[in-house]
């Protein structure tokens, strides 16, 4: 069974950058530990930075950015693989 792991944060104004460098430097190294199937880092308008990675089992966990990062809680969601092609 694959399960995907989606974590997404707005950043707080002007924080964009320092909140993609903090997921690349912080959240990723502890995530490629864990050793998923596959990773992703995405950004998207509205100074969003988006993580999905892929697992065999229990997903791993990314924590929250510190403080004054994001302009409001992270959000995630954990996803069942039910058909691929």
């Amino acid at each position: 069974m694959t399960r995907a792991l989606m974590w997404e944060a707005r950043a707080a104004e002007g924080r964009a950058a320092d909140l993609e460098r903090w997921v690349r430097d912080h959240a990723l190294p502890d995530l490629r530990a864990a050793a998923p199937e596959r990773l992703e880092l995405l950004t998207a308008e509205g100074d969003r930075v988006l993580l999905i990675t892929w697992w065999t089992g229990e997903p791993g966990h990314v924590p929250d950015p510190p403080d004054g990062l994001t302009a409001r809680p992270v959000h995630r969601w954990s996803f069942t693989s039910a058909h691929v092609e």
